[in-house]
């Protein structure tokens, strides 16, 4: 096996190291552990039982990946922690692996945890996703591809983020967040659209006036989510972003985050 293992780490003959690996000093691996080619793993980072890393992922010092969760219905379950390729965990990042309620933490390819990021159980984290220094991930949370969430953000249980949004350092979140939207204030509220991300990822200037549009019909309007939907269904031509933004707001679970507007009406 071509890889680097210092002398000093701890690494259980049974995991699958595959080449390329590098196993710093005092990093730690157990046993059901499966580290994808060209890795790093820096000292005192642990991998615990049921880590699954991709290729070309960075681990930092003090991270520990797939800790049995903070759930006292956890019971001893075998579960993971599955990590796409090219993500980087930075340091004291805590990831936590699943429950019985889906068996599985998921992290996507190309993300960037900064350091003191929490992620609990059974969440589902998309594809380049940043989560910005001390943000704390309660269970079964899920985050979609390109969301950016600001330092010190708080995201209660079972809420999800839509993908392309960026929310404000801080921020608390107790409501779904639909797509390509800037969240910020408190309460949390929405603000706009996440224009400078939409244009850095190619997103045409006729798209973007489109997702503006459904936006102002949902928040600007004075209309309650429900008939904002049948506006939107009648008046807004179908699109690939019409549909996304409708299935999102029609599948939310826990309601979503309100209009500035409305939040200073209570």
């Amino acid at each position: 096996m071509n890889n680097t293992t210092h002398a000093g780490a701890n690494v259980h003959p049974g995991a699958k190291v595959a080449d390329g690996v590098t196993i710093e000093p005092f990093a730690t691996v157990n046993e059901d552990v499966e580290i994808g080619e060209g890795s790093w793993i820096g000292p005192n980072a642990v991998l615990m039982d049921g880590t699954r890393l991709g290729k070309n992922c960075n681990v930092f010092p003090g991270a520990v990946i797939s800790a049995i969760p903070q759930d006292l219905k956890y019971q001893g379950e075998k579960t993971s922690v599955v990590i796409g390729d090219n993500t980087t965990i930075r340091e004291c990042v805590t990831i936590n692996k699943g429950t019985n309620a889906k068996g599985i933490t998921t992290i996507g390819n190309n993300s960037l945890l900064m350091a003191y990021v929490h992620i609990a159980h059974d969440c589902k984290i998309g594809n380049d996703v940043i989560l910005v220094n001390s943000a704390a991930v309660a269970g079964e949370v899920e985050i979609d591809d390109f969301a950016i969430v600001s330092a010190a953000s708080l995201i209660h249980q079972f809420c999800k983020i839509g993908k392309h949004t960026m929310l404000q350092g801080g921020s608390r979140v107790g409501k779904d967040i639909p797509p390509y939207v800037t969240v910020g204030r408190v309460p949390l509220v929405y603000v706009g659209l996440n224009s400078i991300g939409l244009k850095r990822r190619g997103f045409s200037t006729e798209k973007i006036n489109s997702i503006q549009e459904i936006y102002r019909v949902i928040y600007n309007s004075g209309l309650n989510f429900t008939q904002a939907l049948e506006q939107i269904e009648k008046e807004i031509a179908d699109s690939d972003v019409r549909k996304e933004i409708l299935d999102f707001m029609k599948e939310s679970k826990r309601g979503l985050i309100k209009g500035i507007n409305s939040a200073e009406a209570e």
